[in-house]
């Protein structure tokens, strides 16, 4: 099997889990005597009891989310948030929100990479069930600047910008309309496999994108809208807005969902997670793999697995090869990326050839996190959850 993400994997001691496909260009991944990896036999510990619930169990917690929020947006234009990339995820959260008589407001995040496929998911399914979308758009000649900045440093999580972006901006939205839920399509099911500590960094780190900002060159940030842990703190206990993974609340099946999305909305679907964005799709596809030795392949995969959605033998067949659904494809993209941020091939090769530098190595709010994540857990359970209620 030829698996991008093990260039950089010693061949001698190169190893790949027997029940999922996590290996070993994972950070502290090991294996038992049956050759089961850390990460699969944490997910089967801690997600299975959300994946494989009960239908009455789930229906009874569903029914009091619901009314929750539908108490909550009493007498607002909106009872709740939902992000929308135009993936599979975030469009089924929309529709099944409206199913359950919720009333979201669709809140989308433009950065300047959407492929028309998701322009036109998005489209599609707001129009469809009638919902209004809020639509930020990036300011483009300073995002190409943070990005420069990013590649210019050599850290490997470039889509910290996009996702610490993202949740500014979701979180913006709860706030100018009073509203105390974000539902997001993050889930167990399709992504329940904790990430590698090297595979990405801390997405609450604003001090990680302004010192590396300033260390290459952007001397002010006046449009980007940066979320802190101090943000995600004031968010989550002072006024009480909770990200919530709804897909967890459904016995939720991608193919399944897929196929709805596609039937009744005019979906199209993409060939991997995640590739609604022409720079995500080779960020994952080419770049992670080239320069960082990862490929996310695995663990999107291996969640599937755990989940009882994919066969092993399936995922191994799907992995293996070009992160990619052509060579064109990728050609494509890879002319698209250096026309749009001005790079050279030669430019690209200098990049790929450097050396990763961690995102510890620049000004983060990691630790700052960790110790409040620290006095968290020291706190009774009960003021914890008083806390999260906003009493």
């Amino acid at each position: 099997m030829d698996i991008a993400c093990n260039n950089n994997a010693v061949q001698s001691s190169y190893k790949q889990c027997t029940r999922c496909l996590m290996d070993t260009s994972a950070a502290g991944i090991h294996f038992d005597e049956n050759g089961y990896c850390n990460y699969c036999t944490d997910y089967k510990n801690n997600m299975s009891a959300v994946v494989f619930e009960s239908s009455e169990s789930k229906s009874a917690r569903l029914i009091d989310f619901v009314n929750r929020v539908k108490a909550n947006g009493k007498g607002k234009p909106y009872d709740c948030v939902i992000g929308v990339s135009g993936g599979v995820d975030s469009s089924w959260t929309l529709v099944k929100a409206v199913e359950l008589g919720l009333r979201p407001l669709a809140v989308h995040m433009d950065n300047g990479w959407n492929a028309e496929l998701a322009q036109n998911n998005i489209s599609n399914i707001v129009k469809t069930l009638g919902l209004d979308l809020h639509t930020h758009v990036i300011n483009w000649a300073e995002y190409k600047k943070l990005m420069q900045a990013f590649f210019d440093a050599d850290v490997i999580d470039v889509e910290l910008l996009y996702d610490n972006a993202m949740l500014a901006v979701n979180y913006d939205m709860a706030k100018k309309y009073g509203l105390n839920y974000i539902l997001s399509g993050s889930n167990s099911a399709t992504e329940g496999m904790s990430m590698p500590i090297n595979w990405n960094w801390f997405k609450f780190d604003k001090k990680n994108i302004f010192s590396i900002a300033k260390k290459f060159g952007v001397k002010k940030i006046k449009t980007f809208p940066a979320f802190s842990s101090l943000d995600y703190v004031m968010c989550e206990y002072v006024r009480g807005i909770k990200w919530i993974p709804f897909l967890d609340y459904l016995h939720y099946n991608k193919d399944e969902a897929l196929a709805i999305l596609e039937k009744d909305y005019g979906y199209k679907r993409y060939p991997y997670k995640h590739y609604e964005s022409i720079f995500t799709r080779f960020y994952q596809g080419f770049l992670l793999p080239k320069k960082f030795g990862v490929d996310k392949r695995l663990m999107h995969f291996s969640s599937l697995i755990m989940a009882g959605q994919m066969s092993r033998e399936e995922a191994l067949e799907k992995a293996s090869g070009l992160a990619y659904e052509s060579e064109e494809k990728l050609r494509d993209d890879k002319q698209y990326f250096l026309k749009k941020m001005g790079w050279s091939e030669q430019h690209l090769s200098d990049y790929l050839a450097r050396k990763e530098i961690p995102h510890s190595d620049y000004g983060s709010e990691k630790s700052q996190w960790n110790f409040m994540l620290n006095l968290r857990s020291k706190l009774p359970k009960a003021l914890v959850k008083a806390m999260k209620k906003g009493k």
